[in-house]
């Protein structure tokens, strides 16, 4: 029998390295940058969080860990990890006006690269017989939750039995759907991404806009990375170990038609979707396996029909996306 009840949580675990990444992109697509590379960016961010935490782990043994410094020094670390891979894709693509396409793969495989030469690095530092690195009592940290909610049955075993990152995530998407849609900033934002040339000419400072939407999306990008480390692999870092949740985060943005408060549900299906080969009966035939996998991809793909077929110019992606802009061009 399918149990649902255990089922939601772990969709809901499984959905926020997504949602991070997708309302990351989104922003970031909403200025008319295409970036590619978060993948890379969650890498960075999860393997710089990690080594913040394992250098204050290590200066504090024997001597206990203050609660605050474990959470705020693993983001310090995460966010600005995160900060350079941004203003590094805006140096080549807005800057220079490097091609988008080839700057984002590039930053994908140096991000990979770069949190698995770190990592493997800190793993041959601890000495540990498995190619791993744990930061158990920093991660405990993380998945603290509210403590009440063991006692509410069901309710908060669906609902109340995450981390804080896991509702900040949800926080920060609300907030960012709010500020495209309800805020002179966001308009002007959306403008840019739609013709730079006719916000430029309007008085609206493209690259500041570029480079603005470009590096908070990166910085909420490698939040996810964080939350997978310390939350949802309970602090265990492990080369190549996020996978393709990069890519599916980039295939959200696609599925929510850029609006991040429609992440919130969607990279939750998207999460349940991921998972639901280990709920699903199928004995040892590996293929049926591999073709639930594909699921989350099989929907994207039907979305992407479907949106293209409708013609509604709000449910098409920004107008200048993926175009360098150049003011002499004007």
């Amino acid at each position: 029998m399918f149990d649902l009840i255990a089922f939601i949580p772990r969709a809901v675990a499984q959905s926020i390295p997504l949602l991070y990444g997708s309302v990351g992109e989104t922003i970031t697509e909403k200025s008319g940058n295409l970036n590619l590379g978060i993948p890379g960016v969650m890498y960075v961010g999860g393997i710089s969080g990690v080594i913040g935490a394992f250098l204050y782990e290590r200066s504090t043994q024997g001597t206990g860990m203050n609660s605050a410094l474990a959470i705020l020094i693993p983001i310090i670390c995460c966010l600005i990890g995160s900060l350079l891979m941004g203003l590094l894709y805006c140096f080549l693509t807005v800057t220079l006006r490097a091609n988008q396409n080839v700057t984002g793969l590039a930053m994908t495989t140096f991000g990979v690269g770069f949190g698995n030469f770190f990592g493997g690095s800190l793993i041959k530092i601890t000495g540990a017989d498995v190619p791993s690195i744990a930061l158990s009592a920093t991660s405990n940290v993380f998945r603290t939750t509210l403590p009440f909610a063991k006692s509410t049955g069901w309710f908060g075993k669906v609902f109340l039995s995450y981390g804080f990152l896991a509702y900040l995530a949800i926080i920060i998407a609300f907030i960012a759907g709010y500020f495209l849609k309800k805020t002179r900033q966001g308009l002007h934002l959306r403008a840019v991404g739609e013709n730079p040339a006719t916000a430029d000419a309007a008085g609206i400072n493209t690259t500041r806009y570029k480079y603005l939407a470009t590096c908070i999306g990166c910085m909420i990008a490698g939040l996810g990375g964080l939350y997978y480390v310390m939350d949802y692999a309970n602090g265990v870092w492990s080369n190549d170990g996020f996978g393709d949740r990069g890519w599916l985060a980039i295939a959200l943005v696609i599925f929510t038609i850029w609006r991040p408060s429609l992440s919130v549900p969607a990279s939750i299906l998207f999460g349940g979707l991921y998972i639901l080969y280990l709920f699903i009966p199928t004995g040892m035939n590996l293929a049926n396996k591999e073709l639930y996998k594909m699921l989350p991809y099989l929907v994207t793909i039907i979305v992407l029909i479907l949106t293209s077929t409708r013609n509604k110019r709000e449910n098409q992606p920004p107008e200048s996306l993926g175009l360098p802009y150049f003011r002499e061009d004007r």
